[in-house]
């Protein structure tokens, strides 16, 4: 596949553009200063006209003894200025790329090989044989690999600290948690550079372990529908966190979560005062232990006052001690990335880079499809709601996707869908709307009697102050559903995912999980090999009732 490969190519586009637009406002800054200085020596001749030659002569000999200065800088001659100029106008230096966990080196060789723009790719590991390899494959892939690619045999962390500020592009891509290099990743960006990196501890991010996440990410994950994007959202501040210590900070451009992983592409960029207005992209969570509901609590503020800025702590708590909706007490996670996940035009660009070379992708269908229900999703909304969680609360039937979002709209608040769930819903409607369509909907379809200390009990008991309206809105269905552009594939192939992690034992329980021939494959496997060793358990399923 080569999909990898969209986000370094439309790296290198921005790259090119900022670059040029950067020549662009130079040429145009140099012209005006051009057309100033016309005119101010027009003025002064038109003053001096009463000159006498001798005056213009000393002139004339001062103006070839010292070059004449402006803003106290000395003005380069006409052959310096081309030599700049041609440099300038060659465009951005090659990038170079630093892959600090290369293993046997194939992402480094494809970065070199099919990526145009790269100059030089530093492959990094700290096994000796993984090095060993990699420099076996860079022979093996010819003269383009052995010109672009290097291979270190290093502790990845300290290649990065005494090599600060050098790589265009840094991929990060661990077997589990990336928090130990992230400190040392950050320093290694140069200004404007990209970090690449994944998180493959999912079960920590969403929630399975919240002390572990707090000790690596600084951040306590919370068991929701929207776990998976609030793990996307713990590994942005964790980010963030690490840069700030060195008066730096991200911008995201784009974070994804598939299949057993997250991966988030950021900027990375130093400026102490642009430091300062990172509490405001900072929020904690709490979430509703009986109804779900949640609500964010933004950690700082900034006031503007004639032209200075004040950045203060946040007003709260924004919650009371007890849910507003159902009564039940509230679980506190955070902090998280409140901000912006996404660059919605980088986005669409790359939408469409991909579209153009449909062919040269034969995953294209995947990657479209992500980046499609990326490009729709609501970038200044944080977390989701589930339409089939809130029904679970109620004890109701569900309604369709498209009257909910129809009901949403017609009261005024927008609406959208999420890439991390296909039954996730983006919305800013706050709670209590919500709710109040959803008793709405149960007023005309009636639900049991249930006990009254039950949350949806509670929840039901209220009259709703909002009246909704299911008539179907004309922006009930995002273009590409009304386009019917696939939004969500089926795995790629059966038992798709994680496989067992080394030195589990293999049993018949994991037939669901690897399949029948893989299991019965591994256990004759393991009897051929060992034959004298402790054969595995092979638990037995119970016979059928007869």
């Amino acid at each position: 596949m080569k999909s990898f490969s969209i986000r370094p190519r439309s790296f290198i586009a921005k790259r090119k553009q900022e670059h040029e637009a950067k020549l662009s406002k130079r040429s145009k800054s140099g012209q005006k200063l051009s057309e100033n200085n016309g005119s101010e020596t027009a003025t002064e001749e038109a003053f001096n006209g009463s000159a006498t030659n001798e005056e213009k002569c000393h002139t004339d000999c001062d103006a070839h003894e010292k070059p004449s200065t402006e803003c106290g800088s000395p003005m380069l001659s006409e052959e310096q200025k081309e030599i700049v100029e041609g440099k300038e106008q060659r465009g951005p230096k090659p990038i170079r790329v630093l892959e600090a966990l290369s293993a046997s080196g194939l992402r480094a060789l494809r970065y070199a090989r099919e990526v145009e723009g790269v100059g030089q790719v530093v492959a990094l590991d700290n096994d000796k044989a993984s090095v060993e390899a990699c420099q076996r494959n860079i022979k093996f892939n010819g003269s383009v690999a052995c010109t672009k690619v290097e291979s270190h045999l290093t502790d990845a962390r300290v290649y990065m600290l005494t090599h600060p500020k050098e790589f265009d592009m840094v991929d990060l891509d661990p077997y589990g948690s990336p928090s130990i290099f992230l400190d040392s990743a950050v320093q290694s960006v140069v200004d404007g550079g990209m970090l690449m990196c994944t998180a493959t501890d999912m079960a920590v991010l969403c929630g399975g372990n919240g002390e572990v996440c707090y000790s690596k990410y600084g951040s306590y994950p919370l068991r929701g529908k929207y776990c998976h994007e609030m793990a996307l959202r713990i590994l942005l501040a964790c980010i963030e966190s690490h840069a700030n210590r060195y008066k730096r900070y991200i911008v995201p451009v784009l974070s994804v979560q598939m299949d057993f992983y997250v991966r988030v592409f950021v900027r990375v960029y130093t400026s102490a005062s642009a430091m300062k207005n990172t509490p405001l992209k900072l929020s904690y969570v709490y979430q509703c232990t009986g109804c779900d509901s949640f609500h964010l609590q933004q950690i700082g503020r900034s006031v503007s006052k004639n032209n200075s800025v004040r950045y203060l702590p946040g007003f709260g708590p924004s919650v009371a001690q007890e849910c507003s909706d159902c009564g039940k007490k509230f679980n506190m996670g955070g902090p998280i990335w409140s901000a912006p996940i996404h660059d919605q035009e980088w986005v669409t660009s790359m939408l469409a880079d991909v579209k153009s070379m449909k062919d040269s992708y034969p995953a294209y269908d995947r990657i479209s499809a992500v980046l499609t229900t990326i490009s729709e999703e609501l970038n200044d909304v944080p977390l989701f709601l589930s339409l089939h969680n809130l029904c679970a609360t109620l004890k109701c039937t569900s309604p369709s996707a498209v009257n909910f979002r129809s009901a949403v709209i017609n009261a005024g608040y927008r609406i959208s869908g999420t890439h991390v769930n296909p039954l996730g819903l983006k919305s800013d409607a706050p709670m209590d709307v919500i709710w109040d369509i959803m008793r709405c909907w149960v007023k005309n379809h009636p639900v049991k009697a249930q006990p009254e200390d039950q949350p949806g009990s509670i929840i039901l008991a209220k009259e709703p102050v909002l009246e909704a309206n299911f008539a179907r809105a004309v922006a009930s269905l995002s273009k590409a559903q009304a386009k019917k552009i696939a939004r969500f594939l089926p795995n790629p192939e059966r038992h798709w995912g994680p496989k067992l992690r080394a030195g589990r034992q293999i049993t018949s329980k994991h037939i669901s999980l690897l399949g029948a021939e893989a299991v019965n494959g591994a256990l004759s496997h393991t009897d051929s090999e060992e034959p004298n060793a402790k054969r595995p358990k092979v638990e037995e399923e119970p016979a059928p009732n007869q």
